[in-house]
C-alpha cells in the first residue's frame, strides 16, 4: 500500500544530512607510506560523507523499486488521493497499519545492513593502515 513512503522519507532525511556533513567535512589526512620496492603509496580514509551516500543509494534504491511494485499493483494511481487505500477510511488504517510494521521493518534492515557495511569498511582501512605499516624484513644477500 505504502510501505515505500517510509524509507523514502528517510533518504529524503539522509540526503540532507549528508548535504550537511559534506559541506562541514574537512579534506582527510593523507598518509604517504613507503613501499618495500622504493616507491610510496599515499592511503586516505574514507569521508563520512561518503558512506552515508552508500545508505542514501540504498534507502533510495529501494524506495524506488517498492514504488514500481505499488505502482505494478495499482497500490499507486496519478490521480488524487494517489494511493488508493486512502481514499476509504478502513483501508487508510491498514494503510498505516503496514507502513508501521513492513515500512519502519525495511528502513531499519537497510539501515543495519549499511551499518554492517560500515565496519566491514573500518575493518578494510585498518588493515590495509596495519599492513603498509608494517616493515619489511631486511633482506640482504651475503
Amino acid at each position: 500500500m505504502a510501505c515505500f513512503l517510509v524509507p523514502a522519507t528517510e533518504a529524503i532525511v539522509v540526503t540532507i544530512v549528508t548535504k550537511a556533513v559534506k559541506a562541514k567535512e574537512k579534506k582527510p589526512a593523507a598518509l604517504k607510506v613507503v613501499t618495500g620496492d622504493g616507491g610510496f603509496e599515499i592511503l586516505e580514509k574514507l569521508p563520512f560523507s561518503r558512506k552515508l551516500k552508500w545508505l542514501t543509494n540504498m534507502l533510495w534504491g529501494g524506495a524506488a523499486l517498492l514504488t514500481f511494485e505499488h505502482v505494478w499493483h495499482g497500490e499507486v494511481v496519478p490521480w488524487f488521493p494517489f494511493l488508493t487505500a486512502a481514499g476509504n477510511p478502513s483501508d487508510a488504517a491498514a494503510m498505516l497499519h503496514e507502513m508501521s510494521t513492513v515500512g519502519v521493518g525495511m528502513a531499519l534492515l537497510v539501515t543495519v545492513v549499511w551499518g554492517c557495511m560500515l565496519l566491514a569498511a573500518n575493518m578494510i582501512e585498518k588493515r590495509a593502515l596495519t599492513n603498509s605499516m608494517r616493515r619489511l624484513p631486511d633482506t640482504k644477500e651475503g
